[in-house]
Protein backbone atom coordinates (compact mmCIF):
# COMPACT_ATOMS: atom_id res chain seq x y z
CA UNK A 1 0.00 0.00 0.00
CA UNK A 2 0.65 3.38 -0.87
CA UNK A 3 -0.46 6.47 1.48
CA UNK A 4 -0.09 9.11 3.57
CA UNK A 5 0.38 7.86 7.26
CA UNK A 6 1.65 8.64 10.46
CA UNK A 7 3.24 5.87 12.59
CA UNK A 8 3.66 5.06 16.35
CA UNK A 9 5.43 2.51 18.06
CA UNK A 10 4.45 1.90 21.33
CA UNK A 11 6.86 -1.12 23.67
CA UNK A 12 10.56 -1.18 25.21
CA UNK A 13 10.89 1.97 23.27
CA UNK A 14 8.26 4.46 21.86
CA UNK A 15 9.05 6.16 18.44
CA UNK A 16 6.90 9.17 16.21
CA UNK A 17 6.86 8.98 12.22
CA UNK A 18 5.25 12.21 11.60
CA UNK A 19 2.51 12.34 8.31
CA UNK A 20 4.44 11.81 4.88
CA UNK A 21 4.03 9.63 1.99
CA UNK A 22 4.92 5.93 2.54
CA UNK A 23 5.15 2.16 1.31
CA UNK A 24 3.51 0.04 4.02
CA UNK A 25 4.28 -3.48 3.32
CA UNK A 26 2.28 -7.06 4.73
CA UNK A 27 4.06 -10.18 4.11
CA UNK A 28 2.54 -13.42 4.34
CA UNK A 29 4.73 -14.27 7.30
CA UNK A 30 2.81 -11.56 8.79
CA UNK A 31 5.50 -9.32 9.03
CA UNK A 32 4.46 -5.24 8.82
CA UNK A 33 7.10 -2.90 7.95
CA UNK A 34 6.89 1.17 6.95
CA UNK A 35 9.71 2.14 3.85
CA UNK A 36 10.23 5.60 3.13
CA UNK A 37 11.95 6.73 -0.59
CA UNK A 38 15.28 6.80 0.60
CA UNK A 39 17.31 4.33 2.82
CA UNK A 40 17.41 1.67 0.32
CA UNK A 41 16.26 -1.61 1.63
CA UNK A 42 15.89 -0.86 5.29
CA UNK A 43 12.64 0.41 6.87
CA UNK A 44 11.42 3.20 8.81
CA UNK A 45 9.95 0.65 11.47
CA UNK A 46 8.40 -2.47 11.31
CA UNK A 47 6.87 -5.48 13.33
CA UNK A 48 8.43 -9.17 13.01
CA UNK A 49 6.08 -12.24 13.36
CA UNK A 50 4.41 -13.97 15.70
CA UNK A 51 2.00 -10.86 15.54
CA UNK A 52 -1.27 -9.67 14.66
CA UNK A 53 -3.27 -7.18 11.96
CA UNK A 54 -5.70 -5.31 12.94
CA UNK A 55 -7.63 -3.61 10.84
CA UNK A 56 -10.39 -0.17 11.38
CA UNK A 57 -11.49 2.68 9.26
CA UNK A 58 -8.33 4.88 9.01
CA UNK A 59 -6.48 2.94 11.75
CA UNK A 60 -4.04 -0.26 11.08
CA UNK A 61 -2.78 -1.57 14.96
CA UNK A 62 0.18 -4.34 14.28
CA UNK A 63 0.34 -5.94 17.54
CA UNK A 64 3.32 -8.78 18.53
CA UNK A 65 2.96 -11.69 21.12
CA UNK A 66 5.34 -9.07 23.51
CA UNK A 67 2.15 -6.66 23.63
CA UNK A 68 4.32 -4.02 21.38
CA UNK A 69 2.04 -2.29 19.60
CA UNK A 70 2.79 -0.79 16.05
CA UNK A 71 0.01 2.27 15.16
CA UNK A 72 -0.62 3.24 11.61
CA UNK A 73 -3.03 6.47 11.00
CA UNK A 74 -4.29 6.17 7.44
CA UNK A 75 -4.64 9.60 5.96
CA UNK A 76 -5.26 9.47 2.25
CA UNK A 77 -4.53 6.16 0.10
CA UNK A 78 -3.03 6.25 -3.23
CA UNK A 79 -2.54 2.32 -3.85
CA UNK A 80 -3.36 -0.71 -2.39
CA UNK A 81 -2.58 -4.08 -4.21
CA UNK A 82 -2.15 -7.52 -2.94
CA UNK A 83 -0.15 -10.03 -4.83
CA UNK A 84 0.86 -13.68 -3.78
CA UNK A 85 4.77 -14.32 -4.29
CA UNK A 86 4.50 -18.10 -4.40
CA UNK A 87 7.72 -19.73 -2.53
CA UNK A 88 11.23 -18.40 -2.91
CA UNK A 89 13.73 -20.81 -3.23
CA UNK A 90 16.09 -18.38 -1.21
CA UNK A 91 19.40 -17.21 -2.03
CA UNK A 92 21.98 -19.59 -3.22
CA UNK A 93 25.59 -18.96 -2.01
CA UNK A 94 28.85 -19.80 -4.48
CA UNK A 95 30.52 -23.39 -3.94
CA UNK A 96 33.22 -21.73 -1.52
CA UNK A 97 30.57 -19.70 0.34
CA UNK A 98 28.68 -22.50 1.11
CA UNK A 99 31.48 -25.02 2.48
CA UNK A 100 33.18 -22.18 4.39
CA UNK A 101 29.75 -22.32 6.38
CA UNK A 102 29.62 -25.30 6.68
CA UNK A 103 33.37 -26.05 7.84
CA UNK A 104 32.80 -22.95 10.16
CA UNK A 105 29.75 -25.16 11.61
CA UNK A 106 31.58 -28.51 12.22
CA UNK A 107 34.37 -26.29 13.57
CA UNK A 108 32.98 -22.88 15.71
CA UNK A 109 35.70 -22.63 17.52
CA UNK A 110 37.33 -21.00 14.85
CA UNK A 111 35.32 -18.12 15.64
CA UNK A 112 36.49 -18.05 19.05
CA UNK A 113 37.40 -19.97 21.98
CA UNK A 114 34.82 -22.03 23.44
CA UNK A 115 32.25 -21.06 20.17
CA UNK A 116 29.21 -23.97 20.12
CA UNK A 117 26.80 -24.19 17.57
CA UNK A 118 23.12 -23.83 18.08
CA UNK A 119 21.80 -24.08 14.92
CA UNK A 120 23.14 -23.40 11.03
CA UNK A 121 20.59 -21.49 8.89
CA UNK A 122 18.69 -20.35 12.09
CA UNK A 123 15.53 -18.67 10.32
CA UNK A 124 14.43 -15.35 11.06
CA UNK A 125 11.12 -13.20 9.41
CA UNK A 126 14.11 -11.72 6.86
CA UNK A 127 15.79 -14.56 6.25
CA UNK A 128 18.31 -17.52 7.49
CA UNK A 129 21.33 -16.67 10.03
CA UNK A 130 24.17 -18.46 8.32
CA UNK A 131 25.29 -19.64 12.40
CA UNK A 132 23.57 -19.03 14.92
CA UNK A 133 26.23 -20.09 17.80
CA UNK A 134 27.18 -19.74 22.18
CA UNK A 135 30.36 -18.06 22.94
CA UNK A 136 32.66 -19.38 26.40
CA UNK A 137 30.05 -16.89 28.09
CA UNK A 138 27.23 -18.83 26.96
CA UNK A 139 25.91 -15.67 25.19
CA UNK A 140 24.48 -15.94 22.09
CA UNK A 141 26.10 -14.97 18.45
CA UNK A 142 24.98 -14.10 15.11
CA UNK A 143 27.44 -15.40 12.43
CA UNK A 144 27.19 -14.08 8.91
CA UNK A 145 30.06 -15.99 6.39
CA UNK A 146 30.80 -14.88 3.44
CA UNK A 147 33.64 -15.53 1.07
CA UNK A 148 34.79 -11.65 0.71
CA UNK A 149 34.03 -9.35 3.08
CA UNK A 150 32.27 -6.18 2.09
CA UNK A 151 29.56 -3.55 3.16
CA UNK A 152 26.60 -4.71 2.40
CA UNK A 153 27.47 -8.27 4.43
CA UNK A 154 27.94 -6.02 7.51
CA UNK A 155 24.33 -4.46 6.53
CA UNK A 156 23.17 -8.02 5.89
CA UNK A 157 24.16 -9.07 9.64
CA UNK A 158 22.90 -6.09 11.37
CA UNK A 159 19.66 -6.26 9.85
CA UNK A 160 19.40 -10.03 11.94
CA UNK A 161 21.22 -8.44 14.45
CA UNK A 162 18.36 -5.81 14.87
CA UNK A 163 15.61 -8.83 14.76
CA UNK A 164 17.09 -11.47 17.28
CA UNK A 165 17.90 -8.73 19.57
CA UNK A 166 14.12 -8.44 20.21
CA UNK A 167 13.78 -11.98 21.25
CA UNK A 168 13.89 -11.74 24.52
CA UNK A 169 15.11 -15.39 24.27
CA UNK A 170 17.90 -15.01 22.51
CA UNK A 171 19.19 -11.50 23.52
CA UNK A 172 21.57 -9.79 24.00
CA UNK A 173 22.97 -10.86 20.88
CA UNK A 174 26.29 -10.03 19.84
CA UNK A 175 27.54 -10.59 16.13
CA UNK A 176 30.52 -11.84 14.10
CA UNK A 177 31.41 -11.52 10.32
CA UNK A 178 33.19 -13.96 9.19
CA UNK A 179 35.04 -14.20 5.87
CA UNK A 180 38.19 -15.24 4.16
CA UNK A 181 38.60 -11.49 3.22
CA UNK A 182 37.64 -8.42 5.13
CA UNK A 183 37.50 -5.14 3.28
CA UNK A 184 38.88 -2.42 4.99
CA UNK A 185 35.74 -0.61 5.02
CA UNK A 186 33.76 -3.07 5.81
CA UNK A 187 35.50 -3.83 9.22
CA UNK A 188 35.79 0.23 9.82
CA UNK A 189 31.68 -0.48 9.91
CA UNK A 190 31.42 -3.47 11.89
CA UNK A 191 33.90 -2.12 14.39
CA UNK A 192 31.96 0.65 14.38
CA UNK A 193 28.40 -1.44 15.27
CA UNK A 194 30.15 -3.35 17.46
CA UNK A 195 30.52 -6.30 15.32
CA UNK A 196 33.51 -8.49 15.87
CA UNK A 197 35.56 -9.48 12.01
CA UNK A 198 37.16 -12.52 11.70
CA UNK A 199 39.59 -13.82 9.21
CA UNK A 200 39.37 -17.62 8.58
CA UNK A 201 41.99 -19.68 6.66
CA UNK A 202 39.60 -22.17 4.29
CA UNK A 203 42.27 -24.22 3.66
CA UNK A 204 43.39 -24.37 7.27
CA UNK A 205 39.37 -26.01 7.90
CA UNK A 206 39.93 -27.90 5.20
CA UNK A 207 43.04 -29.93 6.35
CA UNK A 208 45.04 -28.64 3.65
CA UNK A 209 48.52 -27.49 4.87
CA UNK A 210 50.21 -24.96 2.78
CA UNK A 211 53.45 -25.48 0.92
CA UNK A 212 55.50 -22.28 0.92
CA UNK A 213 57.49 -21.47 4.04
CA UNK A 214 56.76 -19.26 7.02
CA UNK A 215 58.41 -17.78 9.74
CA UNK A 216 56.76 -19.47 12.60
Amino acid sequence: MIAKCSVDYVGRLSAHLPPATRLLMVKADGSVSIHADDRAYKPLNWMSPPCRLEEAPGVWRVVNKAGEELRITLEEIFQDTSYDLGVDPGLRKDGVEAHLQELLAANPTALGEGFTLIRREYMTAIGPVDLLCRDGQNATVAVEVKRRGEIDGVEQLTRYLELLNRDPLLAPVAGVFAAQEIKPQARVLATDRGIRCVVVDYDKLRGIERDELTLF
